[in-house]
């Protein structure tokens, strides 16, 4: 028995050694139609060029000389249209792929609680070709009259959300779930069993996350995606997650300190260059592909933090990543679930108005100054009771507000009784456009950015 187990395993060695094979000269080839792809864009950017420049003068010439010619302009014409479109299709964002759930566009909308991405955001994102996702944060609070006690009303909401987004979208639907949640496990749960596309989990590290599954962790509908701050931290939960559960995540967010909301770093670190997203990211990457060898398997890494134009997408995908998250962005959306007094916080911001402040839950957090903050920056302590023990965290009798009702009231355009969370690019935001507007804004400053590289 021991030699025929030894003879297997020795065979297993050999599959192993040769997927390996295979995936080196995947990666080759690759990489060399990337070097191909980026020589045809600049031949045809040139032609493009070198057409628009014929048909001006052959314009002028043959208005004067023959008019029967005016085909063969119309025949320039349309092979400069079609260069264009094709120079277009070029410079467009890779897909991203996570596990079988393929995005049009790599770019996932953060969850943003409370009640900040709901059912509406999520799909409206989605049917764009990105992904949408619903926060789970404090769900309960919008739907106390459906249940008699917070956790149930919380379970009852994420069930209702995930239905309403998936009603009005057939793309990729999301959850962000924070581990920092008293009733993580009910909302884990809840989204496995309502076949949400994927889960988000940050605001600690989700080790036992695998374990909600259940037997069939391989088969199931539902990908599982961590949110790390450090290469240390994605190194700790995919050793957990290898060893445990013989399973690496779907993907990986990698979230700098320019994030709004709850940061994931003491407040010393979130100035320092070595913690920023750019210097980060490399590090996870290299991380991650000594598992993507180990299980055969691709795990995308995608970056977060004060990500906000084409141009920082274009930018911080040079550096390796596969997709991004972007928030702050999505607020002023007329699809976004907040009140209209939370998005024109966003668009009355200026950037020394966006600060960080010191959240109830024992993290740092970024968001819009205002005289809610002022007043507890002040001192005054604000009449409090913890209903509902949302956050395992939170020390009520040493905080000065509750941060979960802060939060809703924020929702609701109550600014003098709560406050925005925002990245660091909030000030940014102009205007409430659509999800759809916002999503041709940025995918037209990602193709004049790479354009202009080539």
């Amino acid at each position: 028995v021991l030699s025929f187990a030894t003879v297997v395993l020795s065979f297993a060695t050999v599959v192993l050694s040769f997927a390996t094979v295979v995936l080196s000269f995947a990666t080759v080839v690759l990489s060399f139609a990337t070097v191909v792809l980026s020589f045809a864009t600049v031949v045809l950017s040139f032609a493009t060029v070198v057409l628009s420049f014929a048909t001006v003068v052959l314009s002028l010439y043959f208005r004067v000389v023959k008019p029967a010619s005016k085909m063969f302009i119309l025949y320039l014409f349309v092979g400069k249209v079609y260069l264009s479109v094709l120079l277009l299709y070029l410079c467009k964002m890779n897909k991203l792929i996570i596990g079988d759930k393929i995005a049009t566009h790599p770019i996932i909308q953060g969850g943003m609680g409370v009640g900040v991405s709901l059912s509406g955001l999520a799909a409206a994102v989605a049917n764009e070709g990105g992904i949408g996702v619903i926060s789970a944060a404090g769900l309960g609070l919008y739907y106390m009259n459906k249940a008699s006690n917070y956790l149930d009303a919380c379970i009852y909401g994420l069930k209702t959300e995930i239905r309403k987004a998936k009603s009005k979208s057939k793309g990729i639907i999301g959850v962000n779930i924070m581990v920092a949640l008293s009733n993580y496990a009910d909302m884990v749960r809840t989204s496995v069993e309502e076949q949400a596309d994927i889960i988000f989990c940050g605001a600690g590290l989700p080790l036992d996350l695998p374990s909600y599954l259940g037997e069939s962790v391989e088969n199931h509908k539902t990908r599982l995606v961590p949110i790390v701050s450090s290469a240390r931290a994605t190194k700790i939960l995919c050793e957990k997650w290898s060893a445990t559960y013989d399973y690496v995540p779907d993907a990986i967010v990698v979230e700098g300190p320019k994030a709004g909301g709850h940061l994931g770093y003491g407040i010393e670190d979130i100035t320092n260059p070595d913690f920023a997203l750019e210097s980060v990211l490399p590090q996870v990457i290299s991380v991650v592909k000594d598992y993507e060898q180990r299980f055969s398997k691709s795990v995308p890494v995608i970056a977060a933090g004060g990500i906000y134009t084409g141009e920082d997408i274009f930018k911080i995908m040079k550096l390796g990543a596969s997709g991004v998250q972007l928030g702050t962005r999505f607020v002023t959306t007329a699809e976004c679930d907040a009140s209209i007094a939370f998005k024109q916080a966003y668009i009355n911001s200026k950037a020394e108005d966006i600060i960080l402040i010191k959240s109830p839950v024992g993290m740092p957090g970024r968001a819009i100054k205002n005289t809610f903050l002022e007043s507890v920056a002040a001192g005054h302590k604000h009449p409090v009771r913890c209903i509902h023990k949302c956050i395992k965290t939170c020390n009520i009798e040493s905080s000065p507000y509750c941060i979960m009702l802060a939060l809703l009231n924020a929702y609701y355009g109550k600014l003098d009784k709560g406050f925005c969370f925002a990245g660091t690019n909030a000030y940014r935001a102009e205007s409430i456009l659509t999800v759809s507007e916002t999503f041709r804004n940025i995918l037209n400053e990602y193709r004049v950015v790479k354009t202009s590289t080539l």
